[in-house]
């Protein structure tokens, strides 16, 4: 089953000849002293296909016309398939040359000439980050990761004191120390008869 020339995604329509020009670029290089030359090869030009074509009554050619320039002025690759294409690796065209005639002996026919040029495909959207190392937006995914960890394990805690300030946890340590002195300064009042305080001896 043969498959119509669509270009894009419009079918190309009364086509009445489709031709390709595929050609290899060599550069010659003369060898001083010897006979013939050496042939560096630059691989493929571009290819292009040429397209020829006749449409009949006003409406059609204007809705072909409105379609076909449309695509020209845009300048954009688009993609092409046709049977010709068969065994090569053109995908997308550009519209390269456009001919189009009327003849005053026919006044109901309009004859067209294209020529698509093989263009490389369109290039991918630029990249929104800009080209910006996605490790340190990874780092520092991990190091929000290990704060919002240890703030969670902080909080399974509990309630921990305030230790800013040691005022009520020493202050219960020395009314223990208190408590256990009371009793002191009663057993001593014997031996501070007899021997008298260190201020009273130096009074007498």
């Amino acid at each position: 089953m043969r498959v119509k020339p669509v270009l894009g995604d419009w079918e190309i329509p009364r086509i009445a000849s489709i031709r390709t020009l595929e050609q290899r670029r060599f550069v010659e290089l003369a060898v001083p002293g010897k006979v013939g030359s050496l042939f560096q090869d630059l691989n493929t030009v571009p290819t292009r296909v040429a397209i020829a074509g006749s449409l009949y009554g006003q409406e059609a050619q204007s809705e072909f016309l409105e379609a076909l320039r449309e695509k020209f002025f845009a300048g954009e690759p688009v993609t092409f398939v046709a049977d010709i294409l068969t065994a090569t690796e053109l995908q997308y065209v550009i519209i390269e040359t456009l001919d189009l005639q009327e003849s005053g002996q026919r006044p109901d026919q309009l004859d067209y000439f294209l020529v698509v040029r093989e263009s490389p495909p369109p290039p991918p959207p630029p990249d929104p980050l800009g080209g910006l190392d996605t490790g340190l937006l990874d780092d520092a995914a991990g190091f929000l990761d290990t704060v919002t960890g240890a703030l969670d394990a902080i909080a399974g805690l509990g309630n921990i004191p305030d230790i800013a300030d040691p005022t009520p946890q020493l202050s219960g340590a020395l009314d223990g120390v208190t408590t256990a002195t009371s009793g002191l300064e009663e057993s001593l009042a014997p031996l501070t008869a007899i021997f008298g305080t260190p201020d009273e001896e130096d009074d007498a």
